[in-house]
């Protein structure tokens, strides 16, 4: 992939506009632990100071695509993406239980609130029905692997904040409320930029780009247990689409 001319008037920070060329012209053709080219040089490729390359470096060693070592310059980090499989039962922990040693859940907020239209819809219920929302960060090796926000029927699970916060999965929380099993009804996917809160809780700088997933689980009934709405790091995780029956 080539470089690209840089547009200083799109209302993008220059940095950033860097970071992404780094990201995606000058690391492809690095190996895991490889050198990156000196500040100076990279300012003179894309043609602009070394503050702005220094901005640019320090965003990717934040997301952890980069990492300095004093005295001897800044290295390609050897982390991989991970692969996380969306099929007929998506799961954080068994997705990932042959990549990452470690695989946690940690409750962020939650609240009961009347259901937003879109939210309704997906989970069959009344208009301003009562649903209970949780805010929750997913990790790998204790590396932030995504955000998510999940609504669930007020009435069927009205508990289920207090039992996720104590058990830190969806699955162990659902199967403690009555839902021994469920599998994926839908899921859609696209790409945007990280809000401010996903930039906080995934520890990402702005700009960053995160994969959000909508999505539908529904129980052994067909009845919906769960919608919920996934930011992924893009950098961290590549999203595999399972056809397996």
């Amino acid at each position: 992939m080539g470089l690209e001319t840089l547009e200083r008037r799109t209302g993008v920070a220059l940095w950033r506009q860097v970071a992404d060329q780094i990201r995606q012209a000058v690391l492809p053709g690095l190996g895991a632990g490889a050198k990156l080219p000196p500040e100076t040089a990279l300012a003179e490729t894309f043609g602009v100071n070394r503050h702005t390359v220094r901005a640019a470096i320090a965003a990717l060693e934040k997301e952890g695509i980069l990492r300095a070592e004093q005295g001897r310059g800044t290295f390609v980090n050897d982390r991989k993406r991970l692969r996380y499989p969306i099929g007929r039962r998506t799961r954080f922990s068994s997705g990932l239980e042959n990549q990452a040693q470690t695989r946690s859940g940690k409750l962020v907020s939650s609240r009961t609130v009347p259901a937003p239209p879109p939210v309704a819809s997906a989970l069959a219920l009344p208009d301003a029905a009562s649903v209970v929302e949780l805010a929750t960060v997913s990790s790998a090796d204790s590396v932030a692997i995504s955000s998510a926000t999940s609504w669930f029927d007020a009435a069927r699970f009205g508990t289920i904040a207090e039992v996720y916060a104590e058990t830190g999965s969806i699955t162990a929380a659902l199967a403690r409320l009555g839902v021994a099993d469920y599998t994926r009804k839908s899921t859609a996917v696209e790409a945007r930029h990280a809000s401010s809160e996903d930039l906080s809780l995934l520890a990402l700088s702005p700009g960053a780009i995160v994969l959000l997933t909508r999505a539908i689980d529904i129980d052994a009934d067909g009845r919906p247990v769960l919608y919920g709405e996934s930011r992924f790091a893009a950098d961290r995780v590549e999203l595999m689409i399972d056809t397996a029956p």
